[in-house]
């Protein structure tokens, strides 16, 4: 047996060499187990395993603690080889190869096209979760590696009747230049069909209206002429609207009509129609001499135009993260031993030394080496003044270098940096659905099937009930034409692109639809203390000292255990004794407790720096219990310092209140929101700090652990939660709340585990996080409001509902321009958003 070694690729290597030796006809299985910790588990797990009926061979590989089987025939019950893995004593679930891909999509028009890719995709085996955003024409999928291929999911879309396109990275400029170059073939194609269908409709309607008209062309006296040349007209009209007719009959015969199908039958019936009476005047029966080529014609035009305008508008939905990538600087100035040479962006290493001149924009996320300047971050947080940067400082890349030439050594590059990172959380916030698209995407699904039939049985009872096929055919087109669903499927996510995009802009980045929707339903906010509603910065503001010791001699005890800890308030002595020109030795038998404090040895001295919950068996006088409570009173924290068992001082340590944390506070409570406060600091601290912003509950001395539990307890009164926080202790309550915000200044892992973060260290975002979020979804309300009205409406009339009473029939042509002009209104309701006062 092969040994196992740790390195990665030598693991890739075994694991493709194990799929190669596979026998033809076999197929696997991997499971994840959890408790195996050496071999003996492993042979326990593989002799487990093998028992259940149908294994040929069962493999376990310790170091990633997998279960990999192997079948030919059927493939055995998952419930019964994890059954069997738990009889052995350890925990097992199916492993999942999670992978994720964004696929554009060809021929989407309406949310009968989106509500048909995602229902066939749903249906293959292995698929997670599937979106499909129809204002960017793209389908998000989440798919298990073991069980699908990327290639099987384009073959199901296409099985739908539609186009996936390759998955490629494109820069912004070359996105950009499709879209353009896609609007001017759009553009052109409407050209062409509204130049002939001007004259179309001018031929078919001047005798009519007593236009001026050639009398060779004159239909009592030249039918065929009349016939033959509207005919000619038509054509290239149909050529430039081919695509109504390629998708739409493609997705009718797959099951899945979308709207280009209710226009492809449509027109197809006033076009077949036509044809037939134009037959029929060819061989001289002039009985009947009725023709809809206008009809056609102009119905494809005015669709081409409101699809024109429809596609214009969605691009500018999508302007802000097209704004970002552009951001991106192309070149970097690199300083090798040769000198400085320019390469590009892409080329740039971790570790690389990188000249920033002064205007120009930084390349890379790094840190400063050498150098002063003032840096314009507001493209990445909205703020608008400069932000001065030395020395140790960390910089942006795409932010703008002010005044001062820098050297920045490079942290991150490509998708690692914070651009790259913001520019995905955008991607992934425009790609998903809010829960409040659910009901449109489940009416779409049903609604042009039932269109087609409502359409069907209206123009046969109309028939029946005048024996007029001509007025029949008006109302089968009328009820087509004007019941297409575009504007259902775009009330959704124009929205959401508009919303999250302008959230971008100020520095709010909102990851999901499903957080947007979510955060205009909370009703109380919890903030952490430190870094969120204080400065994140704690200082030394004064010492009380016991029994004759000095300042300098407790700093430097203080310092030399406080060193080796990463805590703020530990930072914060560490400050103070290097600011009083102090010097120390890192303490030895140094133990940190979470919550409580440290401890450690220099010399013969025993050190304990910690809170008062961390001096159990302490004796602490009056005099050391007043001092504490006053330090409390005007909301510091006092940090006790033991040295060899007795009380040596206090060191009072405050973290100032943010100069926007009380207005910010002010506006949730006028949102009608409860704020409370989670710290881990003494109840008298927290209470100081309440009293001065105004906050509706403390919870103080809660240990990092706990923060999720209090989180719990207000959603079960009823809350829909918001936690707001910067630090790791505060990633677990971040993922139990409702809606997880994270100030950007914070840790990684906070960011990862928030729904909505904050680039800037104001609290006021959050505000404006959740008023963006109550004016979108009010939006969105309204365009489903009209794009369901609309609909509601319009049917009726175009089945001739009003007719019936002695009012108007609707004619196909007020239809077309009718239906390609709600599509436009939901978009530009969706785009008042850029311009609405949050």
């Amino acid at each position: 047996m092969n040994e196992v070694k740790t390195d990665k690729t030598t693991t890739t290597l075994i694991t493709k060499q194990s799929k190669s030796t596979l026998s033809q006809g076999e197929k696997r299985l991997t499971f994840d187990v959890e408790g195996m910790t050496c071999a003996s588990c492993s042979a326990a797990v593989e002799k487990a395993a093998k028992k259940v009926p149908g294994i040929d061979m069962a493999s376990v590989n310790l170091m990633t603690n997998q279960l990999t089987i192997t079948y030919s025939e059927e493939p055995p019950a998952e419930p019964e080889i994890i059954k069997a893995i738990e009889k052995a004593g350890y925990d097992a679930k199916l492993h999942r190869d999670e992978k994720s891909v964004i696929i554009p999509v060809e021929g989407m028009t309406c949310a009968s096209c989106t509500a048909a890719v995602e229902r066939t995709v749903k249906k293959l085996p292995g698929v997670l979760e599937v979106s499909v955003n129809l204002a960017t024409n793209k389908a998000a999928v989440k798919y298990d590696g073991n069980l699908l291929r990327l290639s099987e999911i384009k073959k199901a879309i296409e099985k739908a009747g539609y186009t996936p396109k390759e998955i490629e990275k494109q820069s912004a400029e070359a996105i950009l230049d499709d879209q353009k170059q896609a609007l001017r073939r759009q553009w052109w194609r409407f050209i062409i069909a509204i130049g002939f269908a001007v004259p179309l409709f001018y031929l078919a309607m001047g005798h009519m209206l007593n236009w001026p008209m050639p009398e060779w062309l004159h239909p009592m006296d030249y039918p065929l002429r009349f016939a033959l040349l509207q005919l000619l007209l038509l054509i290239p009209i149909v050529v430039s609207g081919y695509k109504f007719y390629t998708v739409g009959f493609r997705t009718l015969l797959s099951g899945h009509p979308n709207m280009d199908s209710l226009i492809a039958v449509g027109t197809t019936a006033a076009i077949v129609y036509s044809g037939f009476h134009t037959w029929l005047i060819a061989k001289g029966d002039f009985s009947n001499t009725e023709l809809y080529y206008e009809t056609a014609g102009v119905i494809i035009a005015l669709i081409m135009l409101g699809k024109t305008l429809e596609q214009r508008s969605k691009g500018r939905t999508s302007e802000a993260i097209q704004k970002l990538m552009g951001l991106q600087p192309k070149e970097a100035t690199v300083l090798f031993p040769d000198g400085p040479i320019s390469i590009p962006i892409d080329e740039v290493s971790v570790g690389d030394l990188v000249l920033v001149k002064p205007g120009e924009k930084i390349p890379v996320d790094g840190v400063i080496t050498e150098g002063f300047s003032a840096i314009d971050e507001s493209m990445l947080t909205g703020e608008s003044l400069p932000v001065e940067k030395k020395e140790g400082d960390r910089v942006i890349g795409a932010s703008v270098n002010k005044n001062g030439a820098l050297k920045v050594m490079t942290e991150r590059v490509g998708k690692d940096t914070t651009l790259s990172k913001i520019v995905g959380l955008v991607e992934q916030a425009q790609s998903t659905k809010a829960p409040i698209a659910k009901l449109a995407d489940v009416i779409s699904g049903y609604f042009v099937p039932v269109v087609i039939v409502i359409s069907i049985l209206a123009g046969l009872l109309w028939y029946l009930g005048t024996r007029d096929v001509s007025f029949s055919l008006r109302i089968f087109i009328s009820i087509l034409v004007i019941a297409c669903p575009c504007a259902l499927g775009l009330a959704t996510p124009t929205a959401i692109m508009v919303g999250t995009g302008r959230g971008a802009d100020q520095g709010i980045l909102i990851k999901s639809g499903v957080a947007l929707e979510t955060a205009h339903k909370v009703s109380a906010v919890i903030l952490d203390k430190t870094g969120t509603i204080t400065e994140g910065r704690p200082s030394v503001v004064d010492l009380h000292l016991v029994n004759g010791w000095t300042a300098a001699k407790l700093l430097t005890l203080a310092a030399s255990v406080e060193s080796m800890s990463e805590h703020p308030l530990a930072e914060a002595i560490v400050r103070k004794a290097s600011e009083e020109g102090l010097s120390w030795n890192h303490a030895s038998e140094f133990k940190s407790v979470t919550g409580g404090g440290v401890s450690g040895r220099i010399g013969d001295d025993t050190i304990l720096i910690g809170n008062r919950r961390h001096l159990e068996g302490i004796a602490l006088n009056e005099d050391i219990l007043n001092a504490a409570d006053h330090f409390s009173d005007q909301g510091a924290t006092p940090v006790f310092a033991v040295i060899n068992g007795e009380v040596a001082g206090i060191i009072a340590i405050a973290d100032p209140v943010k100069a926007t944390s009380k207005a910010a506070i002010a506006k949730l409570h006028a949102l009608g929101i409860k704020v409370a406060m989670l710290t881990g600091d003494n109840q008298k601290t927290a209470n100081a700090i309440a009293a001065q912003v105004g906050l509706d509950r403390v919870v103080a001395e809660v240990l990092p652990e706990d923060k999720a539990g209090e989180v719990k307890k207000l959603q079960a009164e009823g809350h829909v939660v918001a936690m707001v926080g910067d630090g790791i202790n505060d990633a677990p309550a971040l993922a139990q709340a409702d809606v997880g915000i994270a100030i950007g200044s914070g840790t990684d892992i906070a960011m990862e585990s928030a729904d909505i973060v904050l680039m800037k260290d104001d609290l006021q975002d959050a505000v404006t996080a959740i008023a963006l979020s109550k004016i979108t979804i009010r939006n969105i309300k309204q365009n489903l409001f009209w794009a369901f009205a609309y609909n509601t409406a319009g049917i009726p009339v175009a089945a001739g509902l009003l007719y019936l009473f002695g009012g108007p029939l609707m004619n196909p042509m007020i239809a077309a321009a009718a239906m390609a002009f709600s599509s436009v209104s939901v978009v530009t309701n969706a785009l008042r958003l850029k311009s609405i006062k949050i």
